[in-house]
């Protein structure tokens, strides 16, 4: 049987790889500590889960849900977003509800690639990100990032030939991997190329409540900062050139709902709407009623997820910094992105197979994420401080 050839580059990604590393610890009777996977084992909110519950006995609720019947939640969504970020947001032409952010970053190049144009990706980056735009049959430019420079890219390193060809940039602040955050005036050269080159601009946006109060005020110059971290949307006011992905699945703990929402340039809504019309409908009306409750409720069940996360953070590096792994302090998101030590500092995968089969503990190679990622490995903070303290001491012994 014969498969296009757009799903060579989709055979394996670090998630498949490492579940496979995990299946057969666990048939060697490896007693599992799974670090590997960004899924929050915290619950959503009592409130949200009562609202769910509640439309399940409703009959209206047990149809198809089209476009014009989630005007309610695409105006909550709008609130929100200009209650945090102080921008207007026409809910009618600017909003759009996901199956999640992935869904929103693998659709969209399918709306703006034709085969053989370029993407401008980070490197490394989120996984998905690459795979939206080897379905357009699109190619990939990758962007390195390192510490050297914050992780984040250069764009005047980007060859002139590449960004002729180029119709996409995706960017991801705070990030995954990496943990690092961007600052607004990175965001506003972003949106000043990405203008000047006839790019659309793209920024995966998870992790938006996921910042440590530690990290300082990076939106101290906007005009609206109520939250610590900007939007790409307060460096285009004007949704000129930019749209961005939220999800549920972090700040509010609901991963397995699969709800999130893009936000951005009509345009590019309209055209991301397009495509989503091919595909599905939307989810059970239940949902967006408890994703409503979530973004207008009580945020302090958000509130208590990054106390939780931060608490998780320092236990963690301390444990690693007791064993002698120095890694830096993250500002944000639910991962240590740790720099491997010699002699696994070139083979990231071959490091977290080896620990998973004989310690049990799962990491996410940083090989995975991309090229630039070889070398580091990722560590997702999933459980409470005595386990993750535990996972330490074992990889102290396997080391």
């Amino acid at each position: 049987m014969e498969f296009a050839k757009r799903l060579q580059p989709l055979q394996s990604n670090v998630f498949a790889d490492m579940d496979r590393a995990k299946a057969v610890a666990l048939a060697a009777g490896r007693e599992l500590i799974d670090l590997s996977l960004g899924s929050s084992d915290l619950p959503a909110q009592a409130h949200v889960i009562e609202v769910i519950a509640k439309s399940l006995h409703d009959r209206s609720t047990h149809g198809y849900l089209l476009f014009h019947g989630t005007q309610t939640f695409r105006q909550a969504a709008a609130n929100w977003y200009e209650h945090k970020f102080g921008i207007k947001v026409d809910a009618e032409t600017e909003v759009l509800p996901l199956i999640g952010s992935q869904e929103g970053t693998a659709h969209l190049p399918l709306a703006l690639l034709n085969p053989g144009d370029f993407a401008l990706l980070l490197d490394p980056g989120y996984p998905s990100h690459a795979g939206g735009v080897y379905l357009a049959s699109g190619q990939i430019y990758p962007m390195p990032i390192t510490a050297e420079n914050g992780f984040l890219p250069v764009f005047a390193d980007i060859p002139a030939p590449v960004l002729a060809q180029s119709r996409m940039m995706v960017l991801s602040y705070p990030h995954n991997p990496t943990a690092a955050i961007a600052p607004f005036s990175f965001f506003q050269e972003a949106v000043a190329f990405c203008q000047q080159h006839n790019l659309v601009l793209v920024h995966d946006f998870p992790y938006v409540d996921l910042v440590f109060k530690d990290t300082g005020n990076w939106g101290k110059n906007l005009s609206n900062p109520k939250s610590l971290v900007p939007s790409i949307l307060q460096a285009d006011p004007e949704k000129t050139v930019s749209i961005e992905f939220f999800t549920l699945s972090k700040s509010y703990n609901m991963g397995g709902f699969r709800i999130g929402y893009a936000i951005g340039n009509a345009q590019l809504i309209q055209a991301l709407r397009q495509v989503k019309a091919a595909v599905d409908f939307n989810q059970y009306r239940g949902i967006l009623n408890g994703a409503i409750a979530a973004l207008t409720g009580s945020q302090t069940g958000v509130a208590n997820a990054v106390a939780t996360f931060r608490q998780r953070r320092d236990a963690f590096i301390t444990a690693l910094h007791r064993i002698g792994w120095q890694v830096p302090t993250p500002k944000a998101t639910m991962y240590i992105w740790a720099k491997l030590p010699s002699p696994w500092n070139q083979n990231s995968v071959e490091f977290c197979t080896e620990l998973v089969k004989q310690t049990g503990v799962a990491a996410s190679p940083g090989a995975g994420f991309g090229k630039s990622g070889e070398g580091y490995v990722r560590f997702a903070l999933v459980h409470e401080p005595p386990l993750l303290e535990i996972a330490v001491e074992r990889i102290a012994e396997f080391m």
